[in-house]
């Protein structure tokens, strides 16, 4: 039996995410946090190119939807969950081994759920918060306490319980029925080319300039935005039920 070579390329973008999120685990273990963030980062892009990868040449199957639900508990679930306790969960005790270990099950949870209902499901829309987005908040806050933080304060870990609060929070929301926005199918068609192109470069200017403030800024205003908007249609629709 043959296999086609190009169904190797997406699953190496796969495989390589893995990879990645066990290097994340081992540096984060070896005391190097800041290394271990970035890697979880850089696992983000593949995660990204895999399924992107698999479109475009048409070699989507259920192995490599499975084998990417593998990558992302790992690289977006254990990995930040490792980061956080090492860092700064250990100091808390039972605390901070209950808020790591729920963001690891509650993740597997999101992904056993989106794979089973990604068919219903709108889709331009995630049910719950993805579990790449809720690691990417966790590892940009703690670049942001490890980098900018140590500069203005003399104890900057002082915000600890507050982003160990704050990864419970991110852990439910993966759980939650609230709806975030997806990204996968924007139709561009509506959209100037030269309008997306000075929007990418303004961004682009901003995260080299400033990398790791833009990073979190920009994942927290996405996180916020899910429990905004469901407060938002709530408070309209008791509003209108009042009239």
């Amino acid at each position: 039996m043959k296999i086609d070579p190009l169904y190797i390329l997406p699953n190496f973008f796969t495989g390589a995410s893995i990879y990645l999120g066990v290097l994340s685990i081992t540096y984060a273990t070896m005391g190097r946090f800041q290394l271990a963030c970035w890697l979880v980062l850089l696992s983000l892009i593949f995660d990204g190119l895999d399924g992107r990868v698999a479109r475009l040449t048409g070699t989507t199957s259920k192995f490599g939807v499975e084998f990417d639900s593998l990558a992302d508990i790992v690289a977006f679930g254990v990995a930040p969950a490792m980061i956080l306790f090492t860092y700064i969960g250990y100091m808390y005790g039972k605390l901070g081994i209950v808020v790591s270990g729920l963001y690891v099950v509650f993740g597997a949870i999101r992904l056993a759920r989106f794979n089973v209902t990604t068919s219903q499901n709108e889709p331009n829309v995630f049910i719950g918060l993805p579990i790449p987005a809720a690691a990417v908040f966790v590892v940009s806050w703690l670049l942001l306490e490890m980098g900018y933080l140590q500069k203005y304060f003399e104890n900057p870990k002082i915000i600890s319980p507050f982003l160990l609060i704050a990864s419970l929070i991110v852990a439910l929301l993966m759980v939650s029925n609230i709806r975030y926005p997806s990204f996968k199918k924007l139709n561009f068609e509506k959209i100037s080319f030269g309008k997306i192109i000075v929007f990418l470069m303004i961004i682009l200017a901003i995260l080299f300039a400033y990398p790791i403030l833009s990073i979190t800024i920009l994942i927290t205003c996405y996180v916020l935005f899910g429990p905004s908007r469901a407060l938002y249609y709530l408070t309209k629709h008791f509003m209108e039920k009042r009239k």
